[in-house]
């Protein structure tokens, strides 16, 4: 069994962007010796998520504008409004870690004959809520 785990950087470009990384990830998976196996993709950040969805703009703002729907910026009901001893600031993003919790951290694809298996139609996308700034996420590859 094979497993390799490797830690990607990525500088996102705004508070709010959906980063299309596909093409890295199935370089990645390329580039493994599994040839038959799974490759997850994880976000290690509490204010960015890891989704699929059609690669369209029109989509993508739709996302983006559908999560700032469901957990607007400016709300009185937010407890993470505080100051933090631990950051030296105050806790003004508790929309952002709510957008993320919805997106999710993780998504996972089977690798057939060294290639990862997507729909025609899917790409995989890193969001940053609460940028810009550097990031990582890992990809985990794990088979035969």
């Amino acid at each position: 069994m094979i497993s390799e785990i490797a830690k990607v950087g990525i500088d996102t470009p705004a508070d709010t962007a959906m980063i299309d990384i596909t093409e890295s990830l199935r370089e990645t998976v390329h580039n493994s010796p599994v040839v038959k196996g799974v490759v997850w993709v994880t976000t290690l950040h509490t204010t960015t998520g890891i989704t699929v969805n059609e690669g369209l703009p029109d989509v993508e703002a739709d996302l983006i504008a559908m999560l700032r729907r469901l957990a607007p910026t400016e709300s009185s009901d937010y407890l993470h409004a505080r100051w933090l001893p631990s950051d030296g600031a105050m806790a003004i993003n508790s929309a952002t870690h709510q957008r993320a919790a919805i997106l999710g951290p993780q998504v996972a694809f089977p690798i057939d004959a060294g290639e990862i298996v997507l729909g025609s139609r899917q790409r995989v996308y890193f969001v940053e809520l609460d940028g810009p700034l550097r990031r990582n996420y890992l990809t985990h590859i794990l088979g035969e």
